[in-house]
């Protein structure tokens, strides 16, 4: 079988290859309804508008109010301390067997008088509805949304339950001391059994009998802004035992209490953060509705699958909330994170992740990459997003019909332009699809054109010439961007195709040209042994009878 014919049957695999008119190519891969942006754009980052009569009142307010309130959530701190001491002396840090007898009952009933002491030291005013379930009827909390730090009012209200925390928390001063007498679940960062470890400490204490503390869990693993619940992490409905969701909600007029993640260093971290403080405690009060719902207990088939029953709770929690729900992660705000350090715009490095990365076998490292890769190419770009210049530049290529289509499968919404989610979809569905080892070989054959082991300058841009339909096209850029020398060797090509597989359609396309001429040959001419040369000129694609061969 000869290269030509080779091509045909390879490029007849390549999904919307060999169709009719080689113009009204269908799209690779329908839009499909999980791939449309999420309903909430970026629900990581807060804006809070302060007026002029706002920031008078805060000021005046604040000269009262934020010096006593400082004096007296440090006296309730320093008063707390000796119970916690109490509770946990002896003890090592990470707990082998509950804390019982007069040690917890005595510290639980005065941390819980002193815990609500002090959140309404700090001006806020609680709202509790619904029951709160006993340990035997739902060993876990999960509550929701978590937007700030301030949300472990929660942990008070609901009689100071175990969290799962990190472990460098329980070596804070003060509040480490505080932290380890509600019986913390560690988790460690530097442990690589930790996460496995976690698990099952979680599982033992939700299925003791109610020996151990009800366990509360912010599902989320991360601060939103409460406009969406994000994804809820399986670690709380691994168990498989029920669990009483709680709702929280902050109906003020001014938002002072959310945490979000609009800068990526810690000194941005730390000063937001006394701003937050600063701010709620120069309000005269601060709203707070704690609601526990109904008990939520899986049936066997979400007790088998975690997931499945953290998005049921999920949705009705935000059913409740009146809100809707997204696929963002933790790992979205990492993302995000990187994205300002690449001097985009944050939101640029929202895709979604946990689905996208399940739906097209992604991991975190590949994604990062692949931001990277996309800052390159929109560092020009005052917004962030790569419109058909960039990407053509950044190809080093010109703009032609073949290259429009290429774009136009990359934007999915039609709008002109590729958002970095658009271009992680792209390159994982549209290019790495078409950038497999027998694409690879086959694309080089056809570009060697002389059969010698190495694709010249002439013969590269013999072939993209055809393939782009531009006659006068300069390659020599490209060229010397994957030739080390004089001429392109196989590894050479190969390596630069599978480092940059925006390249694979684009190499591609020549492929559907010689399926859809081989295909429009009478049918005892398609399976005869000789077939036309890949010496194709950019004007005609015309056999000549004097370049055939037989194999």
């Amino acid at each position: 079988m000869s290269r030509c014919a080779q091509a045909a049957e390879v490029a007849a695999t390549v999904p919307g290859a060999g169709v009719g008119n080689v113009g009204l190519r269908p799209p690779m891969v329908p839009r499909q309804a999980s791939f449309f942006p999420p309903p909430v754009p970026n629900p990581f980052v807060q804006q809070t508008q302060i007026g002029s009569a706002r920031r008078v009142q805060i000021v005046l307010l604040g000269i009262i109010l934020l010096p006593i309130r400082v004096l007296l959530v440090a006296l309730i701190l320093l008063l707390a301390w000796p119970f916690a001491a109490i509770s946990t002396v002896c003890c090592p840090e990470k707990l082998t067997h509950p804390i019982t007898g007069w040690r917890r009952k005595i510290t639980q009933t005065a941390l819980k008088f002193l815990g609500r002491a002090m959140f309404f030291s700090m001006g806020f005013i609680v709202a509790v509805k619904g029951k709160i379930a006993s340990p035997l009827e739902a060993p876990v909390f999960v509550a929701a949304p978590h937007s700030t730090f301030f949300d472990g009012i929660a942990c008070v209200v609901a009689g100071l339950p175990s969290m799962v925390s990190r472990n460098e928390n329980a070596q804070v001063p003060l509040i480490g001391r505080l932290l380890r007498a509600v019986q913390p679940v560690l988790v460690s960062r530097v442990d690589p059994d930790s996460r496995k470890n976690t698990i099952n400490e979680i599982i033992k204490r939700t299925t003791s009998g109610g020996e151990w503390p009800q366990i509360l869990v912010f599902p989320e693993g991360t601060c939103t802004n409460r406009s969406c619940l994000i994804t809820f992490k399986p670690g709380a409905f691994i168990p498989g035992v029920p669990v009483q969701p709680v709702l929280l909600r902050y109906p003020n007029k001014l938002d002072t209490v959310t945490w979000t993640w609009q800068g990526y260093t810690l000194l941005f971290f730390f000063l937001f953060s006394i701003q937050l403080c600063m701010l709620t405690f120069c309000q005269l009060f601060t709203k707070v509705e704690v609601e526990f719902m109904p008990v939520q207990v899986p049936n066997d088939e979400e007790k088998n699958d975690p997931v499945l029953f953290a998005n049921k709770v999920r949705n009705l929690m935000a059913e409740a909330l009146g809100i809707p729900v997204t696929d963002h992660t933790y790992e979205d705000c990492r993302l995000m994170i990187s994205a300002g350090q690449l001097t985009l715009p944050m939101e640029a490095g929202l895709v979604e992740f946990t689905k996208i990365s399940r739906k097209l076998k992604l991991d975190w490292d590949g994604v990062r990459k692949h931001l990277d890769e996309y800052a390159s190419i929109a560092s020009s770009s005052k917004g962030g997003r790569i419109g058909i210049e960039e990407f053509a530049k950044y190809l080093k290529l010109p703009v032609s019909d073949v290259l429009r289509q290429l774009f136009a499968l990359f934007d999915r919404n039609h709008d002109g332009s590729i958002d970095f989610r658009e271009y992680v979809i792209g390159l994982a569905v549209l290019c790495n699809p078409s950038n497999t080892e027998e694409i690879i070989q086959v694309a080089f054959k056809l570009f060697d054109v002389d059969e010698d082991g190495y694709i010249t300058e002439e013969e590269f841009s013999t072939i993209l010439q055809a393939s782009l339909g531009v006659p006068d096209l300069d390659v020599s850029g490209l060229f010397k961007e994957i030739a080390q020398g004089d001429s392109i060797s196989y590894e050479e090509f190969k390596s630069f195709a599978l480092k940059h597989p925006e390249y694979a359609k684009i190499f591609t396309t020549y492929l559907d040209l010689q399926t859809c001429h081989v295909f429009s040959l009478p049918k005892e001419v398609q399976t005869t042994p000789s077939t036309a040369s890949n010496k194709v000129s950019p004007e005609k694609h015309e056999e000549s009878t004097s370049d055939k061969k037989d194999d």
